[in-house]
């Protein structure tokens, strides 16, 4: 039995949903707990609610639909395109509105117009928010991982500083702390005293001499290749931490990626401004760029309109497995997020599905969306006292 009750407008979502062409699904309330430490990202991670089966296998109770509705799919073996609709309690640590709580939404797989998915997502997570909140103003707010990546790819950082910048996307205070390290000169010590040993008998540059160095002291030590890394994965981690502690970047390319994060303004003017952005600042970023463009001109055609819309270049959502879009509705002047969602083209394959899957979806928080409806009737009928 549920600990809540189901919000009373639950059984007419089931009805939009139905009329949006997807395809009801529910998924265990236990689920393994792995995909969701792997793949769910640091903020939802440090809020699930852990056990375990009988068999010590480490299992959590569902923290949301996404990564549980993918697996059913693949589990499943069903063709796509496949439009899944769900609704049902999830469990996570919140500040407010208690740990259990009700979802609902859709997971659009397989879908190859991506540009087209990703508008029709949006325009229907607007669409049944306004079913639900006739005349309120709706807030949306969207950014794009991929033409982040993309910029940060084209600055020419290593590998290890991109992962770091991009696996800090949407989360602003980090990004300027890792900016702010990039611009700092490297301190004395950085590496510790065995690596700046090594580096001065010239063994860190020479792989195979790196390789063997590590290789005689995991013998020495009595340390097993079984039991731990060995000695090349060891090697080339150690050559990722040297790379990622020495670079620093110049105050032109600095600039730049501040110059990128700091924009915002509405969407219908922002395929222009990033363009010229990259002219200016000699980024070649046209493919990421077009897929914006073609996703912009997608929603023009949906019906939604482009310009009440904000992109902002900084902003993400705080899951490890969104790949481009990502956007989140809000009502009037309340922060609290009644809808967010955005594409995961990666996570599909990750999960286990043996061939590539464009996905793309959102969800809807119902006691948020609850809280809103009566706030827009206690304004409704204070208006009309005082007309």
């Amino acid at each position: 039995m549920p600990l809540i009750n189901l919000p009373a407008f639950a059984p007419d979502l089931l009805e939009d949903f139905a009329g949006l062409g997807t395809e009801r699904v529910d998924t265990p309330v236990i689920q393994p707990a792995e995909p969701f430490l792997d793949m769910a990202g640091e903020d939802l991670r440090r809020r699930i609610f852990m056990t375990e089966s009988e068999t010590g296998e480490s299992l959590c109770l569902r923290p949301e639909f996404t990564i549980p509705v993918c697996l059913r799919h693949i589990e499943s073996a069903t063709g796509t395109p496949r439009r899944y609709a769900y609704l049902g309690e999830v469990f996570r640590q919140r500040r407010e509105g208690g740990s259990e709580f009700y979802q609902a939404g859709i997971e659009d797989l397989g879908e190859g117009d991506v540009a087209g998915a990703d508008a029709r997502a949006v325009h229907d997570a607007l669409k049944v928010l306004r079913n639900r909140l006739p005349g309120r103003a709706l807030k949306v707010m969207l950014g794009d991982q991929s033409v982040f990546e993309a910029v940060v790819a084209a600055c020419g950082l290593p590998a290890g500083w991109q992962k770091r910048l991009i696996h800090a996307f949407g989360n602003q205070d980090r990004l300027r702390s890792l900016l702010a390290e990039l611009s700092e000169p490297v301190p004395k010590g950085v590496f510790g005293a065995e690596v700046e040993r090594l580096a001065i008998l010239g063994i860190l540059d020479d792989e195979a001499r790196l390789e063997s160095h590590i290789d005689e002291t995991m013998q020495a030590t009595g340390y097993s290749t079984n039991a731990s890394r060995s000695p090349a994965e060891i090697a080339r981690r150690l050559r990722e931490k040297m790379e990622l502690a020495s670079t620093r970047l110049d105050a032109r390319t600095l600039a730049t990626l501040r110059a990128f994060l700091s924009i915002e303004l509405a969407l219908a003017d922002a395929p222009a401004a990033l363009h010229d952005f990259a002219r200016s600042q000699g980024l070649a970023i046209d493919d990421a760029l077009s897929r914006f463009d073609a996703r912009t001109r997608a929603l023009a055609d949906a019906g939604v309109d482009t310009a009440s819309i904000t992109y902002r270049s900084a902003f993400g959502r705080p899951l490890d497995y969104y790949t481009g879009l990502v956007f989140e509705i809000t009502a009037g002047d309340d922060p609290a997020v009644l809808a967010g969602g955005g594409r995961f083209d990666r996570l599909m394959t990750l999960l286990g599905a043996k061939t590539r899957i464009p996905a793309v979806g959102f969800s809807l928080w119902l006691d948020r969306i609850e809280q809103a409806i009566a706030q827009t009737s206690e304004q409704t009928t204070a208006q009309g006292a005082s007309a």
